[in-house]
């Protein structure tokens, strides 16, 4: 790696970690310290407004309906999800957060919208453009690797 891409590396390395880390510290010093990043980010998946299936919510969140069951199972103990039968399927469950799991979402959710805000803030129409079409490069990138990844060790299995 020539010096530019390896500042470009590290700048992207020290913005991960630090996205990480102050969602954590956030998590466990605020009013919402019994959630893990993983439970908020599968409060995430869930969404503000409708009820969603367990495999609506599993495929958002790139997981088995296995492994959301030992999420959700946890977060309705928490009081942050409400889980329903389908009215009309009885074997469907239904999934929406509660009052509580809203306020959750939404305080998560100011930290990202700042972020955005912070980042796109300065930017002309153009510079905003190359930006996005950055981030979708490196998007598409990842979840290539995350695909291949994935997939590989659904083989193994």
């Amino acid at each position: 790696m020539n010096d530019y891409e390896k500042k470009v590396n590290t700048l992207l390395l020290d913005i991960y970690d630090k996205i990480l880390v102050t969602e954590e510290k956030a998590l466990s010093k605020g009013t919402f310290s019994d959630l893990s990043v993983a439970e908020m980010h599968t409060l995430e998946g869930i969404g503000l407004y409708e009820a969603r299936t367990m495999s609506e919510t599993a495929a958002t969140l790139g997981i088995t309906t296995g492994t959301l069951t030992v999420a959700i199972d946890r977060l309705v103990r928490k009081g942050y999800v409400a889980r329903r039968r389908d009215s009309e399927d009885r074997r469907v469950v239904r999934i929406s957060l509660t009052k509580k799991g809203k306020l959750a979402y939404r305080m998560h959710n100011k930290f990202h919208t700042l972020l955005v805000d912070r980042l796109i803030h300065p930017l002309d129409e153009k510079q905003r453009q190359v930006l996005l079409d950055t981030l979708m490069a490196i998007s598409d990138f990842v979840g290539e690797q995350y695909h291949r990844y994935n997939t590989a060790d659904q083989q193994e299995e």
